[in-house]
Formats: C-alpha cells, sequence, structure tokens
C-alpha cells in the first residue's frame, strides 16, 4: 500500500498540473472568443423609414400600389429577419411598369434570403433563367447588379436586384455570408439592404433597359445618405 501511493503520488501531480494547462487554454480561449464577439452595430438606415425616404416620384414613374409583387407569404421567420419592408408599383405613360421591394434588416445574422429571387420566385411557380451580372452606370460610378428572367405560365418578368451587408455590396449568398463573418470578425454587426426591381415584359433587352433607367432616376431623387442606405460605394 505505501508503494502504490507513493508511486502514485507523482501521476497525480501531473494530472493536476495537465488539468491547469487545460483550464488556462480553456479560459484563453473563452477570452479571445469574447473579445471576438461583435458588438458595434452598424445601421445606415437608422430609425428612419424606407416608405418615409423612398419617393412617390422616380423620373416619369409614379407610385400606383402596394400590391401586385411576388414576395413569400408572411411567416415568423421574415418578421425576425426584416425591420422593414417595402413593396410598391410604379406606373408612367409609354414606359412599362415598374415593381420594386426593398428589405432591411438591422440587426444581420447572415440570413437575407427569404426575398432573393433565387427563394421566392421558384416558390411561386416561377422558372428563372438567363441569370447575369450587369453594370448600371451611376453618376460617380457603376452599380453591379443580378439580373435574370423570371417564367411562369401567365406572367413573365425580367428583373434586377443587389444586395448591400455593412458597407459591402456580395452578388451571391456565398459572398453575402462571407460578407457578414468578415465583418464580425472585425467586431461589427452589419445591417442588410436587399432591393429588387421587376417590370412585366417579354422582351428581355427591353425590360433590363427600362430596369437600369429606373435605377438610375431612383438614386437621382433620394438624396446622398439614403443613396449609401441602397449602395454603400454611392455618394
Amino acid at each position: 500500500m505505501t508503494e502504490a501511493s507513493g508511486s502514485a503520488l507523482p501521476e497525480t501531480r501531473l494530472l493536476d498540473r495537465r488539468r491547469a494547462l487545460l483550464g488556462g487554454a480553456f479560459l484563453l480561449t473563452a477570452g479571445v472568443a469574447a473579445a471576438r464577439v461583435p458588438g458595434n452595430h452598424i445601421d445606415l438606415l437608422g430609425k428612419r423609414k424606407l416608405d418615409a425616404l423612398i419617393p412617390a416620384h422616380v423620373g416619369p414613374w409614379s407610385f400606383y400600389s402596394k400590391s401586385g409583387l411576388v414576395t413569400p407569404p408572411p411567416d415568423q421567420l421574415s418578421d425576425l429577419l426584416y425591420s422593414q419592408l417595402l413593396t410598391r408599383v410604379y406606373l408612367a405613360p409609354d414606359q412599362l411598369p415598374i415593381m420594386l421591394l426593398m428589405a432591411q434588416s438591422s440587426g444581420q445574422t447572415g440570413v437575407l434570403q427569404v426575398h432573393r429571387p433565387e427563394y421566392c420566385y421558384p416558390a411561386g411557380g416561377f422558372a428563372l433563367t438567363d441569370k447575369a451580372v450587369r453594370s448600371v452606370p451611376l453618376p460617380g460610378g457603376q452599380l453591379d447588379a443580378t439580373v435574370m428572367t423570371a417564367s411562369a405560365d401567365n406572367r413573365v418578368e425580367q428583373l434586377m436586384y443587389w444586395t448591400r451587408v455593412g458597407r459591402d455590396m456580395p452578388l451571391s449568398w456565398a459572398q453575402q455570408r462571407w460578407s457578414v463573418a468578415r465583418a464580425n470578425l472585425r467586431g461589427d454587426v452589419p445591417d442588410a439592404m436587399l432591393v429588387r426591381i421587376s417590370t412585366l415584359t417579354h422582351d428581355r433587352d427591353a425590360g433590363l433597359a427600362t430596369l437600369a433607367a429606373f435605377t438610375r432616376a431612383l438614386f437621382a431623387a433620394v438624396p446622398a445618405d439614403v443613396r449609401r442606405v441602397l449602395d454603400s460605394a454611392a455618394g
């Protein structure tokens, strides 16, 4: 018994030392993790309301209705994800109609997919084709947006959309998640904005030209600080 107890003592001390080292490592890891918890909230919209910021008249187009857009049915997920949602139909003489959707989240978790066309259009029975990235010239720069055609039995839409996450303008879901992760590593919690513009026409070229014209008119119709809400590079 004495020999066994004597031989066990160094092992016990070694075990205690390992536990102390592991405990210190866990504390250090926890401290680093706590230090990396994002605490700086970036919200370019603040307390302002989209309905008041986006004008009723955009170039030759005038606000007509809040209905008629393709959207997923409201649910608890969208209620949690989005701080604000704006839907409008604009009409103008001798112009294609414009359907505008803006979804804003002030506490981004990287989930902004509910109103992305890749999500809500197929859920509504549409097939998406001709997806591409197109640059829209703006005063002092350009806006890179995703364009595509959405087709159903009785309706064809040409649509354009873009997303802003904090100060980034990601062009894909993967880029969007990376933008959120990169901001979190900097200690930021970014807000996010999705802008979707569409029009009813089979003519892709005419539809995309109309969407680009409306986008330019929209940026011209709002002040600089609102332009930065829509596009972080705009001024």
